[in-house]
């Protein structure tokens, strides 16, 4: 709908060889009606439409005069003069096709032609008396050869089907669309002309299944916004069983061509099938809590009745089908696993013959992944010892050369030694990938919340008195009541997992709390460092607090604290606040709203757009990213146990938390003042993401204020929208079942409510997804900047390593981080993970192929607002990065702060805020 202005694209499925082709999918849902056939003569005046070159000639059929048909087939006569009225069909193709599948679009056009293909039922919003049901007339689309619609975007075309009806008919309210055609096809639009209040528009924008397939015919709703009890009596019931189709009986294994959404839980992550090693526990339910994915029905492990069958790539895990990728969406994400697998490719083959993963040896290591790729230009000995000469292996090379290099990450592109100073470390914290962790510190002493009968005493080893040292004389209290004192607090997150964690192979990690001081100057600073490990029965108290000193020693040990705290954020970043937060909580969301809001009802057009590809990616995640064995597993310190502390997390998870201005104030980075916009005033006025977040999220919460309002101006319009209402208790009962009975849920009686509710979807859809998504490969890919994971512990005076550490810092450094397999591994997932694909739909821009969204001039005009207030927020937002007075966005080698720019181009750029979680 309103979506990034750039040329959509098709991609038509084909189902043979269990493979399934993806493409533009609005959901609009598919109803049963009787099966039936096209007459030979058709039902009203139906004309063929025949393209040859610049001319086109119109065939009529012979057809039975003045006749309508109701919904039941029956036949009636009409005493008034019938009316002319004709249906522009328009269907995309595939961009690039094979030979065989421009062969068998020939056959298509020819059983089109004969009026064998494509049906079409055209269904008042007026009552019949006699049937009480819409009048319907009905036509077989006809055409030797389509009509190309006059555009840049040659694989769309249009077909036309004549009607004729009769003068009472009314206005159309639905269109019944039956495919006879042995495959599906990707219907975008049909426009009615003829009629004296049209034209009409039916947006479609789905795949229309074969009848073979599924004997159901598809239901498209006109682009009229109707609540539940506004809607006309002629579509009343079409609205009804079209919800009722799309919900399934929660039975049965999901086939390709389904469009059926319903829930279950997170039990398809473990291969007991495969291996013991394999098995992961269900996640969802009482004793790991989460949110509820989309069901694919698959059987039972044979290992694990508990476990769902793994489906492995490159065989596709059910979505509803209008949820997977369109055309160029998937080759862009297949570019990316080829390159991904490049990236890989050579150090995995070297961890093959040395039989041991590889370390990075010294900086420049790192450093020549972007200047020469894994393939170093001089380095003629490594290339024996990796390479064996296979004239595959040197095609593959040949072939992929550029693509085995990474572009060189912003976070060094400007400054290569920014990672190491204090201040950028404490920057990140507020203009970073993960700037959603960082609070005020309220009190003292710091206290953990955990069972002190467990994990020790809950006091922390930062004392008042170290952290004085620091202050130059200032004292703690004089901080605290100054909000001058914040805190990285990731130690009751990890602390009941580092045992096992720990127990991994080549995995060490600590427990982490890092307290940063605000100076007068406006720089965050940290001051002191705890690492912490689960108390044994010879060590009760395993907790160390680290300073920056001046010390050569204390300078490294320093540098190694910090790097596991950056270990710790990265973790919490990936598994909370991005997979968690954004990509799990939003699914329920999704689900529900197909299931539960009629694709007629002005909130289901007003969230459509936000729930592009989600399902998709969440599905992908679930297959090779998230699953037993998966990237993140590989990659990351909670290895094995990374989706058991994705659920610990969720037990804290709020919904009315994930409104902005919200979390601000539960961080203590914002105080309530009702003289400012948002009613909150940041603590840190030079906090990027917060301010800038601020702005996003004030011009969506008018833009869906004002759209609720039309709607939903009449009192009690909110309590007796019957869709709406189980679309929240869906939400809250179903798609967050573990949370079901949480008090903190809003209510939903007022507009009010509706609007606030709507804003939390929107936004994390939206601005906080992409606040911490498309920065992953600019601030992540430098691995000395952000680990992901840590191998070793920091060595103290009296360990065996200790001697080593003082000989060679720089090397036990080097040894704690990732290897190179693990870091090119991670690299080339955050690269993809970071790439805008050109199809991209953009907060506020409206697809050229989606402006018959809604028929409300209002609506149009409100959200051209909307548009042109992001306009606005881009030009401040870019004005504040050539500020010398933000310091966390401007000055020497600081990368400006753009990962809530609305706007952006293809790949990885570092800004850009999609309409829905796309990657």
């Amino acid at each position: 709908m309103y979506a990034l202005n750039q040329p959509l694209v098709s991609f038509k499925s084909s189902l043979a060889g269990g493979r399934r082709s993806t493409g533009k999918f609005i959901k609009l849902r598919k109803a049963h009606v009787p099966s039936f056939r096209s007459r030979p003569n058709g039902l009203g005046s139906v004309r063929a439409v025949i393209s040859g070159g610049d001319k086109a000639a119109v065939e009529e059929a012979s057809t039975p005069p003045l006749q309508s048909k109701d919904i039941s087939g029956t036949l009636k006569p009409s005493s008034s003069s019938p009316i002319e009225v004709k249906a522009a069909v328009t269907i995309r193709k595939k961009m690039k096709e094979k030979v065989s599948e421009k062969i068998e679009d020939q056959w298509e056009f020819f059983i089109n032609g004969i009026g064998q293909g494509i049906l079409i039922q055209l269904i008042s919003e007026e009552i019949d008396p006699v049937t009480n049901s819409g009048k319907i007339v009905e036509s077989a689309v006809r055409g030797w050869l389509p009509k190309p619609v006059p555009s840049e975007h040659s694989h769309i075309i249009e077909y036309a089907a004549d009607f004729t009806v009769p003068s009472d008919f009314g206005c159309p309210g639905a269109v019944r669309v039956t495919n006879h055609h042995g495959k599906e096809f990707y219907l975008l639009e049909i426009v009615i002309h003829g009629f004296d209040k049209g034209p009409f528009f039916f947006p479609a924008n789905t795949w229309i299944h074969s009848q073979k397939d599924n004997f159901q015919s598809r239901i498209i709703f006109k682009n009229q916004a109707y609540l539940p009890s506004q809607t006309p009596a002629g579509i009343k019931g079409l609205r009804h069983e079209d919800l009722l189709s799309i919900r399934g009986n929660e039975k049965g294994r999901r086939k390709p061509h389904d469009r059926i959404y319903d829930y279950d839980v997170y039990n398809e992550l473990g291969n007991p099938d495969k291996s013991e090693e394999l098995a992961r526990p269900v996640i969802g339910g009482e004793e790991r809590p989460y949110p509820r994915r989309c069901r694919t029905g698959r059987p039972p492990s044979k290992s694990d009745p508990l476990t769902e069958s793994r489906i492995e790539k490159p065989h596709p895990v059910y979505v509803p089908r209008d949820e997977t990728f369109e055309e160029i969406k998937q080759n862009t994400f297949s570019r990316g696993r080829l390159k991904a697998l490049l990236h890989n490719l050579l150090p995995s083959l070297a961890v093959k013959l040395s039989s041991s993963d590889i370390p990075f040896k010294c900086f420049s290591d790192i450093d020549k992944l972007y200047n020469d790729g894994l393939l170093p230009k001089d380095d003629d000995e490594q290339k024996e010892s990796v390479l064996f000469s296979g004239n595959m292996m040197k095609q593959v090379l040949n072939v992929g050369g550029e693509w085995l290099k990474y572009e060189i990450p912003a976070i060094i592109k400007r400054d290569r030694f920014a990672w190491l100073r204090d201040n950028e470390f404490a920057r990140q914290a507020l203009a970073g990938v993960n700037p959603v962790n960082i609070e005020i510190l309220k009190e003292f002493p710091i206290l953990s919340k955990l069972d002190p009968a467990v994990y020790g005493p809950p006091e922390s080893a930062i004392t008042k008195e170290l952290i004085e040292e620091e202050l130059g004389g200032m004292s703690v209290e004089k901080a605290i009541e100054d909000k001058r004192l914040f805190i990285l607090d990731y130690h009751d997150i990890f602390l009941p997992f580092i045992e096992k964690m720990n127990s991994l192979p080549g995995r060490k990690a600590y427990a982490s709390r890092t307290v940063f001081f605000y100076t007068k100057t406006g720089f965050l600073r940290p001051l002191a460092i705890e690492l912490s490990l689960p108390p044994t029965p010879s060590s009760p108290q395993t907790k160390h607090v680290y300073t920056h000193g001046h010390h050569a020693t204390t300078h490294w040990i320093w540098k190694l604290a910090k790097a596991h705290v950056c270990s710790n954020d990265a973790g919490v970043h990936q598994l909370v606040n991005h997979w968690l937060r954004t990509h799990a909580c939003m699914e329920p969301y999704i689900i529900a709203t197909h299931r539960q809001l009629s694709s007629m009802h002005p909130i289901y057009k007003l969230l459509h757009p936000h729930m592009r590809y989600t399902l998709e990616i969440n599905a992908l995640a679930r297959q090779s990213l998230i699953n037993g064995g998966g990237v993140i597993e590989a990659s990351f310190s909670p290895g094995k146990y990374a989706m058991e502390v994705s659920s610990a997390a969720y037990k804290s998870w709020r919904f009315d938390l994930e409104a902005l201005p919200a979390d601000l104030i539960r961080r203590g980075m914002a105080v309530e003042d009702p003289s400012e916009p948002c009613g909150i005033k940041l603590v840190i006025e030079d906090y990027p993401y917060a301010a800038d977040g601020l702005l996003v999220w004030s011009a969506i919460k008018e833009w869906v204020e004002s759209y609720v309002e039309r709607f939903y101006s009449e009192p009690n319009s909110v309590t007796s929208d019957v869709e709406l209402q189980d679309w929240w208790n869906e939400i809250k009962n179903k798609g967050h079942a573990d949370k079901r009975n949480e008090p903190w849920w809003p209510k939903l009686n007022t507009k009010e409510d509706l609007s606030g509710i709507l804003t939390i979807i929107i936004w994390t859809a939206s601005g906080q997804h992409a606040a911490i998504n498309f920065g992953q490969y600019p601030f992540g890919s430098y691995v000395p900047n952000r680990p992901t994971l840590m191998r070793k512990l920091i060595p103290q005076e009296d360990d065996p390593d200790y001697e080593k550490f003082l000989q060679n810092p720089q090397q036990t450094f080097l040894s704690s981080l990732a290897t190179k397999l693990q870091a090119t591994k991670v690299m080339a997932v955050q690269d993809t993970l970071s790439t805008h694909s050109p199809d991209e739909e953009y907060l506020g821009q409206v697809n050229p192929l989606h402006t018959h969204w809604i028929n409300d001039h209002e609506i149009l005009e409100l959200f051209k607002r909307f548009s042109s207030r992001l306009d606005e927020i881009e030009k401040i937002i870019n004005r504040k990065n050539k500020d010398g007075h933000f310091k966390n966005r401007s000055g020497a080698g600081i990368p400006p702060y753009e990962l809530l720019i609305p706007s952006s181009g293809p790949g990885v750029t570092g800004r850009g805020i999609p309409n829905s979680i796309s990657i």
